[in-house]
């Protein structure tokens, strides 16, 4: 009985078929956009565990549910500043950043 060739990769191997390998500029664009996309997950993620709305957490950070509903869905990136209010004041929460070489 002949076996069939497994055709599985990992995401590693599929990301470095289709987008190149690190440092090459379409991946790179691929891992920003993802981050982007991670970022919005998490505030998300966070704002639903917190029981808030968008609109609850825009007005305990001085902003609006429009701009908060674009954060989440990708659609507008965020800078450290607002991120950190977003986690701080509206999330009551504590930012972490780290940097890999």
């Amino acid at each position: 009985m002949k076996t069939a060739k497994s055709n599985i990769m990992t995401l590693e191997q599929f990301k470095d078929k289709h987008y190149g390998k690190r440092g090459t500029a379409r991946r790179d664009d691929l891992e920003a956009g993802y981050e982007s996309f991670r970022i919005g997950a998490l505030i998300h993620k966070a704002r639903l565990e917190k029981g808030l709305t968008q609109q609850e957490l825009a007005e305990k950070v001085g902003t609006t549910k429009s701009y908060i509903s674009k954060l989440e869905n990708n659609v507008k990136e965020v800078r450290l500043s607002t991120l950190q209010k977003i986690v701080e004041l509206g999330l009551g929460g504590q930012l972490e950043l780290s940097i890999k070489l």
